[in-house]
C-alpha cells in the first residue's frame, strides 16, 4: 500500500531524510521510531503530499505523491502531532464541515459522524466548542476527523499524545481495531505502545533507517542467545560450576548475594537452556526460588541502536576534520571571513 524508494529530503545543507526505502503491506500496522529530528514527520510529510522530497519517489494506494497527489489525499487519513482544528466550531459542526470537504456522500455523512465520534469516544462532547476541550479530548477529535472518509490507510502521528493513561488505553485498541480494516503507518514515542500494536519497526536515526524489523526479530539479531536470571539457594561455587557445564551455556555471571545466590545465565542461539538448569537442581537437591527468561525490551533496542550509530556518525565526522587543533581551525575560518 505504500512503497518508498530512496527518498531524499533536504533543507539546505541539512539533510532530514537520507536516501531510505520501505514498503507497508496491507492490513499491516508499521510503527515508525526515532529520536527528535531524526526524519519521522518529514517522511510522513512527504508521503501525504505535504512536503515534496528533494529526490526518490513515493508510492501510497498504487499513485504516485509527487504526480498524483489529490488521488493520494482520498486514500489516506493524516492526523499530525499537532492537531489544526477551528476552536470556534462545535465538535459535531467541524466533523461535518470535514466531511463535506473530503466529499464524503451526503447519504453517508451523518451516520459516518456518528460512527468516528462513538468510536473515538466524543460522543459526550460532541456539541461543545472545541477550543473548550482539554488536549486529549482535541486529539481525539483530530483522529475522528482522519476516520470521517473512511481512508484506506491511516498516517498517524504521535496520536496519543496528550492523552491520560485511560485514554491511551482506548486509542491503542482502537488503532488495533482499525487495523483489521485500515493499513497503518503509525509514529511515536511511545515504545511499549509500538510494542502493544505494531507488527513491523522502523528505526531511523539521522535521517537513515537504521532497523527493519518485527520486534522479536531484532531482539533475536541484538541478543544472540537466550538469558536466564536465577535465585537459587546452595554452594555458590557449585552451582556456578554445574551451570557453566550445562551444554550450550556460553556464559555465567553473579553468586552469592547474602543467603540467596543470584545468576544470570546465558545460552548460545537457538538454545533454550531452561529445562537442564531445571534438572541440575532437582538432581542435586538445589532449592531453586526463581528462574525466568529476561526479554530485551523496544526500549534497549532502540537506546542500543541509535547510540551505536550516534557513535558511529561522530567518529566519522571527526575523522573527517581538517588536522590542527583549535586554534589553527579558528584562524583558518577568520581568514575566510576576511576575504
Amino acid at each position: 500500500m505504500i512503497k518508498v524508494d530512496h527518498l531524499t529530503k533536504r533543507y539546505g545543507d541539512k539533510t532530514a531524510v537520507d536516501d531510505i526505502s520501505f514498503e507497508v503491506q496491507e492490513g499491516e500496522i508499521l510503527g515508525m521510531l526515532g529520536p527528535n529530528g531524526a526524519g519521522k514527520t518529514t517522511t510522513m510529510r512527504i508521503l501525504t503530499c505535504f512536503t515534496p522530497a528533494t529526490s526518490g519517489s513515493a508510492t501510497v494506494a498504487g499513485c504516485d505523491v509527487f504526480a498524483d497527489s489529490l488521488r493520494v489525499r482520498r486514500q489516506i487519513g493524516y492526523l499530525p502531532e499537532s492537531v489544526p482544528l477551528y476552536l470556534d466550531m462545535r465538535v459535531n459542526e467541524y466533523l461535518l464541515f470535514r466531511a463535506q470537504l473530503k466529499r464524503v456522500p451526503r447519504k453517508e455523512i451523518y451516520p459516518r459522524i456518528e460512527q468516528c465520534l462513538e468510536k473515538c469516544g466524543i460522543v459526550e462532547v460532541k456539541n461543545q466548542i472545541i477550543g473548550t476541550l482539554s488536549k486529549g479530548y482535541r486529539q481525539r477529535v483530530g483522529l475522528a476527523d482522519t476516520l470521517i472518509h473512511d481512508p484506506k490507510i491511516l498516517i498517524l502521528d504521535e496520536p496519543t499524545i496528550g492523552l491520560d493513561p485511560n485514554q491511551i488505553r482506548q486509542v491503542r485498541q482502537l488503532i488495533k481495531e482499525l487495523g483489521q480494516r485500515h493499513t497503518i503507518l503509525l509514529s511515536t514515542h511511545i515504545l511499549p505502545e509500538v510494542e502493544m500494536i505494531c507488527g513491523r519497526v522502523i528505526i531511523i536515526n539521522r535521517g537513515k533507517i537504521v532497523a527493519n524489523d518485527t520486534p522479536s526479530n531484532l531482539v533475536a539479531r541484538l541478543r544472540g542467545g537466550a538469558t536466564v536470571s536465577l535465585e537459587a539457594k546452595g554452594p555458590s561455587e557449585v552451582i556456578e560450576r554445574a551451570l557453566r557445564e550445562i551444554p550450550g551455556v556460553i556464559r555465567v555471571t553473579g553468586g552469592n548475594k547474602g543467603q540467596v545466590n543470584q545468576f544470570l545465565v546465558e545460552s548460545d542461539k537457538g538454545k533454550d537452556a531452561r529445562e537442564d538448569i531445571f534438572k541440575t537442581f532437582a538432581r542435586n537437591d538445589w532449592i531453586l526460588l526463581e528462574m525466568k527468561r529476561d526479554v530485551m525490551t523496544l526500549e534497549e533496542i532502540f537506546h542500543q541502536i541509535t547510540t551505536q550509530e550516534a557513535e558511529e556518525a561522530y567518529r566519522e565526522e571527526v575523522s573527517q576534520r581538517p588536522a590542527g587543533g583549535v586554534k589553527e581551525r579558528l584562524s583558518g575560518i577568520l581568514g575566510r571571513l576576511k576575504r
